[in-house]
């Protein structure tokens, strides 16, 4: 909303009416509020005086994801590659077999990242981190020595019937989940995402056509890489009707 007293007030309204209809309460300790960088202060401090929020959003995650991505994208997905760290050194107080570790890399360890990639391209560094520490763990990396890696992490994400290990490319994964939302978005156009993604972005309603727009959301931007994978891979096929 914009700033004002006036709309301030009639979202404060349209809250209350929900709580006494529904019997619930807002946690106004658990709420935060984010305005863009040329607000007013004075502006800021009326809106959250009458909202009761005096937390502003600034590096604030929904569900796990960050709610706003910056200019510094790899900061805002620095967690998963800590995760993937954390979760790798408590293995490796453990004696495992190839095998073993076979299957915790892509159980665990290749699945952590998912559900972000499944929302966001993320960036380079990102995917480093992570093919680094499970890498790491693989050849039997140690605090104070380093084994040798006898083979480059591509060659092991090839499949097994051609020489490889099968684990997971993560960028390659990531772009076709994104390709996956593309494909949503396209057969479930009366979705609620799918309104808001038509409305905002591609008004003429052809999606496969959709170029980026300036200051759109990180989001956007990484589903159109998803939808530069899509169309390598998608046909018209003939039906009936």
């Amino acid at each position: 909303m914009r700033v004002s007293r006036r709309n301030a007030e009639c979202l404060k309204g349209i809250l209350t009416k929900y709580c006494d209809s529904s019997g619930r309460k807002i946690s106004e300790e658990k709420s935060s509020i984010f305005f863009s960088g040329n607000t007013d202060v004075e502006e800021k401090m009326v809106v959250c005086n009458i909202l009761d929020i005096m937390t502003e959003s600034i590096s604030d995650k929904y569900l796990g994801l960050p709610a706003l991505v910056g200019v510094d994208r790899t900061d805002c997905f620095r967690h998963l590659v800590d995760r993937v760290r954390g979760r790798i050194s408590g293995w490796k107080e453990k004696l495992l077999s190839s095998g073993g570790k076979e299957i915790l890399i892509k159980s665990v360890a290749q699945a952590i990242p998912v559900f972000a990639m499944m929302v966001f391209r993320l960036p380079n560094k990102i995917y480093k981190g992570m093919i680094d520490a499970i890498s790491q763990y693989w050849w039997g990396d140690e605090e104070e020595q380093k084994r040798i890696h006898w083979q480059q992490w591509w060659k092991l994400c090839m499949p097994k019937n051609k020489g490889g290990m099968g684990f997971r490319d993560l960028q390659s994964f990531n772009l076709a989940l994104l390709a996956k939302q593309v494909w949503r978005l396209m057969s479930e156009p009366e979705s609620l995402c799918a309104r808001v993604l038509h409305a905002k972005y591609y008004p003429d309603g052809n999606l496969l056509n959709a170029k980026p727009k300036q200051r759109s959301s990180y989001m956007w931007q990484s589903v159109l890489a998803g939808l530069e994978c899509f169309k390598q891979g998608y046909i018209w096929r003939v039906g009936d009707g």
